[in-house]
């Protein structure tokens, strides 16, 4: 039985009755919890609780929606504007999911949560309508597998499950390490293409502090169990970056691992980050300050930022550093005059001189000066 097999086997069974050996403890808001039902909660199976990284007005992906328990708390929270997607691929999931769908759309007052069938290394594929085809067209020979690689090959580029940048933010718990390892570079790629430039995403999972020897990646048990597909702590963060997005972040890590396998520590972490917005570099005149304590950082497109030097930034990277998730560790200094700025991003470690941003000065400064 093959790995795959044997971890849809074990969460259909999962939604059919409990397995605690699947949970984590995990602090759910309890107010979020108050309309759920009962077997919503009792058949979930995660580690950590993305839900609270949503917004109101947000349109959430739920990768690996299961139960759907995560879903009905998300979607409490973005509200009459909002909506949530899950997304599952194992049938007896979705059943339960949808078995209350039109019970919770009565109590949210207003029907904003959908599941689908997908997997979620192909959030393009529509996994539903590829078991209807594959009623209507059996496979019998080597022109009936082109035929439907054909129609795989259209159906995502002209009806994709999960359309590009469609997303406000990507939500998941404890499933990323159920993928296998071949399809895992994959799997962050299409995170990141679901996202909207500026849209983020919260992943619950579990990861380990030493590589997972192959003895144990071939344990079919462990690998359902969230243990042997788990990447390194740094790997995880590092898959997110080389995916493209930036501001990722450790904002949430277990300080006692959930188990210890012959040695290696697993534990829960929750991952934070953003999608770059990608819009043009135009300077305008503004400069941010960090704060430190350290002497200087530095960010994913290389910008360096010196403690208490007012830092030249271009509009985009003023926004993000004062109003996204590093704003708890920049001063934003605007110019003191908006003129007509010009598609232009200062050199790293360039220094924006005072008199461009000091209260009546024009904006024609010089910035010509490096903290480095």
């Amino acid at each position: 039985m093959s790995v795959e097999t044997h971890v849809l086997n074990r969460y259909a069974e999962g939604a059919r009755n409990r397995e605690a050996e699947l949970c984590c403890p995990v602090d759910y808001d309890r107010e979020l919890l108050t309309l759920l039902p009962r077997e919503i909660i009792d058949k979930d199976y995660g580690c950590g609780d993305p839900s609270r990284y949503v917004r109101p007005g947000d349109t959430v992906l739920d990768l690996g929606s299961g139960s759907g328990k995560i879903c009905y708390m998300a979607a409490q929270l973005v509200g009459a504007n909002g909506r949530v997607i899950g997304v599952d691929m194992n049938d007896a999931m979705l059943d339960l999911a949808r078995k209350y769908q039109a019970e919770m759309a009565e109590k949210l007052g207003g029907d904003r949560v959908r599941f689908a069938k997908g997997l979620i290394q192909d959030l393009a594929l529509d996994v539903e309508g590829l078991d209807r085809y594959l009623r209507e067209h059996p496979i019998h020979s080597h022109e009936d597998l082109l035929a439907l690689k054909a129609w795989q090959t259209r159906q995502k580029k002209e009806r994709p499950l999960i359309p590009d940048a469609s997303v406000d933010l990507v939500i998941s718990n404890c499933v990323l390490n159920l993928v296998d390892d071949g399809d895992k570079r994959q799997l962050f790629r299409e995170i990141f293409r679901a996202v909207k430039p500026g849209g983020r995403i919260a992943i619950s999972d579990i990861v380990c502090d030493e590589p997972v020897p192959d003895a144990l990646k071939q344990d079919p048990k462990l690998w359902s169990g969230c243990i042997s597909g788990a990447l390194q702590e740094h790997e995880f963060l590092e898959e997110f970056a080389q995916a493209g997005f930036i501001a990722v972040k450790l904002d949430k890590w277990g300080n006692e691992p959930w188990q210890v396998v012959e040695g290696i520590e697993f534990r829960t972490v929750t991952v934070t980050a953003v999608k770059p917005e990608g819009e043009t570099c135009i300077d305008y005149g503004h400069a941010v300050i960090y704060k430190g304590p350290f002497d200087k950082v530095y960010d994913e497109e290389g910008h360096v930022f010196c403690r208490g030097q007012r830092m030249a930034v271009c509009e985009r990277t003023f926004r993000m550093l004062t109003e996204g998730p590093y704003r708890e560790d920049f001063i934003g200094i605007a110019p003191a005059q908006i003129g007509e700025g010009k598609p232009w991003c200062a050199p790293a470690g360039t220094v924006r001189s005072p008199a461009e941003t000091k209260g009546g000065a024009s904006s024609g400064g010089n910035s010509e000066s490096c903290c480095c």
